[in-house]
This record gives C-alpha cells, sequence and structure tokens, in this order.
C-alpha cells in the first residue's frame, strides 16, 4: 500500500512538473502591482509571468530606420501597375465599343471577329502604355521630390503632377508644355483638395465656434 502511495504521489509531482505547477511560482506580492485591465486575475498556478502579457507597445517590429507608413517608391509599384491594369481594361471596352461601331453594316462572321478582336488589343495597349508612362513620370518625380525636400506631403503631390504634365506634353511646344502643366497642376491639386477635405472642414468648424 504504501508503494502504491509512494508511486501515486511520484506520478502526481511528474504531472505537475509537467504542467508547471511545480515550477517556481509568483507570490501574492509579486501579482499585487501587476497591472490587470481588462484581464481576469491569473491562477498562481501558471508558470507564467503575467507582465509579459500586458503590450504597452506596437506588436509589429519594424527595422531600424523604417516608416509606419509606404513612401512614395513603395507606392510606386502598386501605382505603376495599377494604371496600366485600369488603362488595359479602359482600353479593351472602347476598342470593343469602335469595333462593333465601324462592323455593324457586316454580317456576324470571322471576319467582323477578328476586326473586332485587334481593336481590342489595340486600343487596350494604347491605354495601358499611357497610363502606364504618365504613372511611372508621376512616380519617378515624387519619389526625386521626396528625397531632395526631405519630406513628404501634399507640395510633393502637385509638383509631380505638374512636372508629368509638362514633361509628357513637350513635344508640343511651349503651348503644350503649358497645357500639359496645368492638366497636371489641376488634377493633383483636386486629388490632394479631397484628402484634406476632412481635415479642412473640421478646422473651419473649429474656427466657427
Amino acid at each position: 500500500m504504501e508503494g502504491g502511495g509512494g508511486s501515486s504521489n511520484k506520478s502526481t509531482s511528474g504531472l505537475a512538473g509537467f504542467f508547471g505547477a511545480g515550477g517556481a511560482g509568483y507570490s501574492n506580492a509579486d501579482l499585487a502591482g501587476v497591472p490587470l485591465t481588462g484581464m481576469n486575475p491569473l491562477s498562481p498556478y501558471l508558470n507564467v509571468d503575467p507582465r509579459y502579457l500586458v503590450q504597452d507597445t506596437d506588436e509589429f517590429i519594424l527595422p531600424t530606420g523604417a516608416n509606419k507608413t509606404r513612401g512614395r517608391f513603395e507606392l510606386a509599384f502598386f501605382t505603376i501597375g495599377g494604371c496600366c491594369m485600369t488603362g488595359a481594361a479602359f482600353g479593351a471596352m472602347n476598342g470593343l465599343r469602335l469595333g462593333l461601331k465601324e462592323t455593324q453594316s457586316m454580317a456576324w462572321s470571322k471576319p467582323r471577329n477578328v476586326q473586332n478582336l485587334n481593336m481590342v488589343t489595340r486600343q487596350g495597349a494604347l491605354w495601358a502604355n499611357t497610363l502606364g508612362s504618365l504613372a511611372l513620370l508621376y512616380s519617378a518625380f515624387g519619389v526625386i521630390i521626396e528625397k531632395t525636400r526631405g519630406a513628404e506631403d501634399d507640395l510633393n503631390t502637385v509638383a509631380a503632377g505638374t512636372m508629368t504634365g509638362m514633361l509628357y506634353k513637350c513635344t508640343g511646344g511651349l503651348r503644350g508644355i503649358a497645357r500639359g502643366g496645368l492638366a497636371g497642376l489641376t488634377l493633383t491639386s483636386l486629388y490632394a483638395l479631397y484628402n484634406n477635405w476632412e481635415h479642412m472642414k473640421g478646422s473651419l468648424l473649429q474656427q466657427s465656434l
């Protein structure tokens, strides 16, 4: 009987050591100063320091010198790819519209289908190339201006858009450069105004009060 009791005690102590109950615990004095806001009191038999469960810092570890938000260089790839895909989709729809309009007097046949397909691919490639080139110029100017000024704000957006329009229309002479720059300035200014609309509205409400 004593042997059985001894083996039972050994097995119990072994299970207790396996689940951490036999390890070094924390007294009530140690747990008294631990903040447990929003948490139930932990059992003193758990071999876990509650102080490690309280997160006072961010959950993600960023590399040294990295920013919490994406810069223009990181967003450039998304911008260029998105513009290319958007241009291809819009060009394909426009090509289909033009193809159906040009071949409306033809009967449904293989030549008509081939002509419509050629128009779709031609227009899709044209618009994808156009929007992709604009996105590439805009992203390049934005990264250069950001690195030169050492700051990221709406001024970089407006300047990059204006320079993109001027360079894209540089083959049209001074008048084309002026028109392209004005178009880029207008579009980027509207974009910056849209992004800061809530902030501007809140500032106006505070001033009126």
